[in-house]
């Protein structure tokens, strides 16, 4: 298995691409060794010392480290947990643990817009540097949203929220007057 790495805007965080898909459907954000309990693959990365973060897209895996850490030291054992992971046969998550936007027939028309566009115009950018980013609500011309993965922490998420998203959504969408991160 030949693992490709991939630089993310956020320094703390990898993109390791497998090759192979990582996530059927969805997206699964574990920041913590305690979230991983449905997924063998974090799991198994979280054994190594100075990951701080895993994140898995559709063909994916965004590790973050903690800080005071060299990714020249820690690239290694993760490319090994990567590699091992596949070669054991289990599956990447084995319950109903992935996340990202679902239709809900309750949404409102704006609302609706909102996840159409972030569906089809954000998510596979934000894909491309490893994170990802959730819809949480709509509430008197405020959008909230949720970075994850690589975008989660990054020293650049705040301008791609404002500069980028909150532009594109007042551009489309009148009604749209601001977009937040939401607290964590």
């Amino acid at each position: 298995m030949f693992i490709q790495t991939q630089d993310t805007p956020n320094p703390a965080t990898l993109k390791f691409i497998p090759g192979v898909p990582v996530m059927e459907s969805g997206t699964a954000d574990y920041p913590a060794a305690d979230s991983a309990a449905h997924s063998p693959l974090a799991r198994r990365l979280f054994q190594i010392d100075g990951v701080k973060g895993v994140f898995l897209g559709g063909d994916f895996v965004a590790v973050t480290k903690e800080d005071a850490l060299d990714w020249f030291a820690l690239k290694p054992s993760i490319l090994a947990g990567i590699m091992e992971h596949y070669a054991s046969g289990m599956p990447v998550v084995e319950a109903a643990g992935t996340e990202g936007e679902t239709g809900d027939e309750d949404d409102d028309d704006v609302v609706r817009q909102i996840k159409q566009l972030l569906d089809t115009r954000v998510r596979p950018a934000v894909a491309m540097d490893g994170g990802d980013i959730v819809f949480q609500g709509f509430d008197d011309g405020i959008v909230t949203l949720q970075m994850r993965g690589a975008c989660q922490g990054c020293p650049s998420s705040t301008a791609t929220l404002k500069m980028g998203i909150e532009n594109m959504l007042r551009h489309y969408i009148p009604d749209v007057r601001e977009v937040r991160a939401a607290d964590l």
